[in-house]
């Protein structure tokens, strides 16, 4: 054996520790989710907790999800959850690219000052923010309205960074060539950023309406109408409608899953680095 072969060989072996390490952790991560499916599928003679897990249903079974979809309104969470992530989704790519394009692209006094307090926000917990969003949110008569679930989320920090990076890698010559063309500053935002910045764009977009997707803690503020519930806050009315069976509780979460994965597989395709200099010829 050549002694290339030999060095390459024991590169591998060395990595195997690193290989072990890396299965646990995935293990670990997935398991929850296994298991919250297979308690999904398993039939009332089933024990689901028992001190050795069994992943595999013994007697698999859809009737969890027939009896959640049938006795509860769990076509009507599913709703607000999908109205209220997708108008989020839209007013965070617009109001976030705003925002971002002139922090990004024009001259003016105070810019930086201005981006950097906006990036301070985030370490500020929603916790302390939510008691005068709610006082502000009452006054203006949203609470009991989607527009209340709506309404601390319309804009966010990382949002303006995020894009505010992406039109800062959009080359001056491409801004320049649309200006020679007549662009006002609108158009350039419009016709040449947007466009340059869509990885970045449906990345925000991923994570705004997975983010949505999940929200529990305003929508249980903001919201005590059944008709208004999102599916966090659904889900949670149905360990009491229910008496705390976890075959149904797990079934609507499960149910609940879907869409953002079916999310995820349409875009993931768009959430990948691209050069926008590719359209700058030399």
């Amino acid at each position: 054996m050549k002694p290339k072969q030999i060095k390459s060989s024991a590169n591998k072996f060395n990595n195997i520790p690193q290989f072990i390490l890396l299965i646990a952790i995935a293990a670990l991560t997935v398991f929850p989710l296994v298991w919250l499916i297979s308690t999904a599928f398993k039939s009332p003679t089933e024990n689901i907790f028992q001190s050795v897990p069994q992943l595999l249903p013994s007697q698999p079974t859809l009737d969890n999800f027939l009896k959640v979809w049938k006795n509860s309104r769990f076509d009507l969470y599913l709703w607000n959850s999908f109205l209220v992530a997708s108008i989020t989704v839209i007013l965070n790519l617009l109001f976030c690219s705003l925002a971002a394009f002139p922090l990004a692209r024009l001259e003016f006094k105070g810019r930086d000052p201005i981006f950097w307090a906006i990036i301070g926000t985030t370490m500020i917990p929603f916790q302390i923010t939510m008691i005068p969003l709610y006082i502000l949110a009452v006054q203006l008569n949203l609470k009991n309205t989607y527009a209340g679930l709506i309404f601390p989320y319309v804009i966010s920090a990382f949002g303006i960074f995020l894009l505010r990076q992406a039109f800062q890698s959009v080359p001056k010559e491409m801004e320049e060539a649309a200006r020679m063309d007549g662009c006002s500053s609108m158009g350039i935002w419009w016709h040449v950023m947007l466009p340059a910045a869509r990885p970045a764009l449906m990345t925000l977009a991923v994570f705004t309406f997975v983010a949505m997707w999940g929200d529990f803690l305003w929508p249980l503020v903001i919201v005590d109408k059944a008709e208004l519930y999102t599916l966090p806050r659904g889900i949670a009315s149905l360990a009491s409608a229910f008496s705390e069976d976890w075959r149904l509780i797990a079934a609507g979460s499960a149910i609940s899953m879907l869409p953002v994965f079916i999310v995820f597989v349409f875009l993931q395709r768009y959430i990948i680095p691209t050069e926008a200099s590719i359209g700058v010829k030399g």
